[in-house]
């Protein structure tokens, strides 16, 4: 199959054919929507956009410090004679550091800019600007305004602004390449709703493919996270009864969900807005932006990388003694739940005897667990059984801090998990965690009763509420308070 290319926005009502002046009719868009309708194996295989949107970031970034720093030079050249003039310089060491830290948050480096050259350039130049005349506030008020020179600072600006008009609009064509005119996957998802057009969209029909988002099914839910995962935006159609069953799905997956819904421009709902006279539901949200999952994906590799190499003797000492006991492989693998509810493979140290093996989970470990080995024993109540998940975490499929993993027959009581609260697969839509904010409020071990799991769920869904850098970096350290646990078994 062909590489499917990132496709246009521009979602609209399905319209008939029309002619045009010259008499031809027009391509029905209904016509080009059942040419791009997409088989679920065709939809797993969309490639993600998330690299090469940070590609065409980094592209700009760089792009825009070449523009400023050859407006500045090529300004000094001219009027002071000299091209690394100090003037000159120093104020490019000053406007630097604000301007980047300004487009940082004026939307120079966005979606919106890599769709749209023209707010690209114009929020770049305002970046600029702003940053130009903070340098000059604060050198006066530092009485240093006199080493500035004000011609070759605005002779530099006017440079600079004429640079970056022309860099980032030769860089339209290479961010079209890479990303698209739209700079993220956006999926129509049909359902039994009101017909809905995009000219570029990628469009599913989940009623030919009989795909439903059944959130009692752990197979189903990973079936749609594995279809979905390189979805930004996906927008479902369905009849009024499946809503609430696509609510709970697109919950639990880490995509900006929508559901059409009319009544929302009767009812003037929040959370909800009007396209092209069609009522829509915002339904989820991404937990984390783009910002927050490279900073957070930075301090994962940060902290896993030196401890993997600082507890090497360590991990090689507990392999040692493991083998030593019954002979048997020194790690345990096990399927858990993660991100977006795909199955992946998590490193443990066994602690349990090589015949005694549970690897889907269904029985909870208990204090007085005859599976578990003398080794074992240690490794639980010190939790350094959980220690080899540090390789997850540098593979990607785990993070130092998040909601812990479960295998999926895990119960509570005599109820599977999700038969607890139709919430809990909301938990999945960050990377599973080392620890996580329940473990440090004393919710683990076993689950005996569902307020063990209830309590463990609603710490997992604030974290997720309410992250920052600083709370993982906090969870971080409280862990260390409950290594070893009264629960720990």
């Amino acid at each position: 199959m062909e590489r499917i290319k990132p496709m246009l926005l521009n979602s609209r009502i399905a319209t008939d054919a029309r002619p045009t002046k010259k008499g031809k009719r027009q391509t029905s868009i209904s016509a080009r929507q059942d040419r791009r309708i997409l088989t679920p194996s065709q939809l797993a295989r969309i490639p993600s956009l998330e690299h090469g949107r940070l590609q065409c970031y980094l592209m700009l970034v760089i792009g825009d410090l070449a523009a400023l720093a050859f407006g500045f030079f090529l300004a000094s050249y001219i009027y002071l004679g000299a091209m690394f003039a100090p003037q000159s310089m120093m104020q490019i060491q000053m406007i630097l550091p604000v301007f980047l830290t300004i487009g940082l948050y004026n939307g120079s480096y966005s979606i919106k800019a890599l769709r749209q050259p023209t707010f690209s350039i114009l929020r770049a130049i305002v970046a600029l600007l702003v940053a130009a005349a903070i340098i000059t506030f604060v050198a006066f008020f530092a009485k240093s305004s006199a080493e500035f020179s004000r011609s070759t600072m605005a002779l530099s600006l006017l440079f600079s602004v004429i640079t970056i008009i022309f860099v980032r609009d030769q860089m339209r064509s290479v961010i079209r390449q890479r990303c698209g005119t739209t700079g993220e996957n956006f999926l129509i998802v049909s359902d039994g709703g009101p017909k809905i057009e995009s000219d570029n969209a990628y469009y599913f029909d989940a009623e030919r493919f009989g795909l439903r988002p059944d959130i009692g099914n752990p197979e189903a839910i990973e079936r749609l996270g594995k279809m979905l995962r390189h979805m930004d935006r996906v927008l479902v159609s369905c009849a009024p009864e499946r809503r609430g069953e696509w609510a709970h799905a697109l919950k639990c997956l880490s995509v900006d969900g929508e559901i059409l819904d009319d009544s929302v421009r009767e009812l003037g709902a929040l959370g909800a807005h009007v396209r092209d006279g069609m009522g829509i539901l915002l339904i989820s949200h991404r937990p984390l932006g783009l910002r927050a999952r490279i900073m957070k994906r930075a301090f994962d590799l940060a902290v896993a990388g030196p401890a993997v190499i600082l507890l090497s003797p360590l991990l090689g000492l507990i392999a040692l003694a493991i083998w030593l006991e019954d002979r048997g492989p020194v790690f345990f693998l096990q399927k858990r739940m993660g991100r977006s509810n795909q199955l992946f493979s998590i490193y443990k140290f066994r602690s349990m005897r090589s015949d005694r093996l549970d690897s889907a989970g269904n029985r909870s470990a208990s204090k007085d667990d005859d599976r578990i080995t003398k080794v074992g024993r240690f490794l639980r109540r010190t939790s350094l059984d959980e220690v080899p998940q540090l390789l997850n975490v540098l593979g990607g499929s785990m993070s130092i801090v998040g909601p812990r993993p479960h295998a999926l027959g895990s119960q509570a009581g005599d109820k599977l998990f999700w038969e607890i609260d139709s919430r809990y697969w909301q938990r999945h839509t960050l990377k599973p965690g080392l620890t996580g904010l329940a473990q440090v409020r004393g919710f683990r071990g076993a689950t005996d009763t569902e307020g063990d799991l209830t309590n463990r769920l609603q710490s997992d869904l604030q974290y997720m509420d309410g992250w920052s850098l600083w709370r993982d970096i906090s969870i971080s350290f409280a862990t260390a308070r409950v290594l070893v646990h009264d629960r720990a078994f």
